[in-house]
């Protein structure tokens, strides 16, 4: 996690504000102590709609043709 002093806050906000919106966490700090947290707001959850909408665009799936390439990749002792 990275820390930010205000002034810098001040100065380049923008640029604070896209790092933490990348997803990275940032610490504000005052004379050298922590006092506040910049981080990403998580994703709103899909509804069941888009999920089914998804859902119907993924390929056809044969269980043996996966079993297949998953023991070719990995071993068949898994």
């Amino acid at each position: 996690m990275e820390t930010v002093s205000i002034r810098d806050l001040r100065n380049h906000g923008g640029e604070v504000v896209e790092r933490a919106s990348r997803g990275e966490q940032v610490t504000i700090t005052r004379a050298g102590k922590a006092v506040a947290e910049l981080r990403p707001l998580a994703n709103p959850p899909l509804s069941s709609q888009t999920l089914l909408a998804r859902w119907a665009h993924l390929p056809d799936l044969d269980p043996a043709t996966l079993r297949a390439d998953i023991d070719a990749a990995l071993g068949a002792r898994l």
